[in-house]
């Protein structure tokens, strides 16, 4: 029970999870065998907020044992425009992975 409750508390775009830790974020299923890593090379601030400039996008393996590949590299000038790009990375990975 403590699980789903855990669970519940990620930011979820598009039915999949994005967790944060510092300037890098994940986003996909820990347990497929496909992710992306969002890395935030630059940003400004507006009021009192970090906004992104510059974002790092990095499709790669998920599997946990060995080092992880990267297939697919690309940087959008916002988080808005690298998780469009993203989502139809991951989702496409997924279905012919």
């Amino acid at each position: 029970m403590a699980k789903a409750a855990q669970s519940s508390e990620h930011l979820m775009y598009k039915d999949k999870p994005l967790m944060r830790s510092g300037n890098k974020i994940y986003y996909g299923n820990p347990n497929d065998c496909y992710i992306i890593l969002f890395t935030v090379t630059s940003s400004h601030k507006v009021e009192d907020m970090d906004v992104a400039d510059k974002v790092t996008i990095e499709l790669m393996t998920n599997s946990g044992r060995e080092k992880e590949k990267v297939y697919k590299k690309a940087v959008r000038p916002g988080l808005f425009e690298a998780l469009d790009i993203a989502e139809f990375w991951l989702r496409d990975a997924l279905a012919n992975g």
